[in-house]
């Protein structure tokens, strides 16, 4: 399993569900600076309105993952650094995020928003490779993984 963590520049470390994961063999983490170009072809990239990720859809199984980590506001500055010819998929549309929504502009997140660490362990597990620790320290992971019962 390998993961390339594309994040905005103005996504706050300390607020980022994903830092934890900071450092943990097999991931990768790049800032999304301008100038930047990271060629994603045979990379998974997740997108709302691609085709849904299934384990059974080759060559998903084995592909390395691109998680763009930003706000929904800031995810186009994000993409415009990504190259090449990724294979673009979307998660279940049935997944729920467990995190506590409080922006005043909750309108502009897609109902299917998940957050970042729930958006990789959801698109690993359905690559096949389940790893629970992942989530180990986001507050809401019992509530989130109560969905995949």
């Amino acid at each position: 399993m390998s993961v390339v963590v594309l994040r905005h520049p103005k996504e706050r470390r300390s607020k980022c569900t994903l830092e934890p994961l900071r450092g943990r063999p097999g991931f990768r983490f790049l800032k999304a600076s301008t100038g930047l170009s990271f060629d994603a072809t045979g990379h998974i990239v997740l997108d709302v309105d691609a085709p849904e990720l299934a384990p059974d859809s080759a060559p998903v199984g084995a592909a390395p993952l691109l998680l763009l980590d930003s706000t929904w506001k800031l995810l186009p500055q994000v993409r415009a650094c990504v190259s090449g010819d990724p294979i673009c998929r979307s998660l279940p549309h049935d997944l729920r995020t467990a995190y506590p929504r409080r922006s005043k502009r909750y309108g502009d997140d897609p109902l299917r928003g998940l957050a970042s660490v729930e958006a990789l362990y959801a698109a690993l597990r359905l690559m096949g490779h389940r790893d629970d620790s992942l989530l180990d320290h986001y507050p809401w992971k019992q509530a989130f993984l109560h969905q995949w019962e």
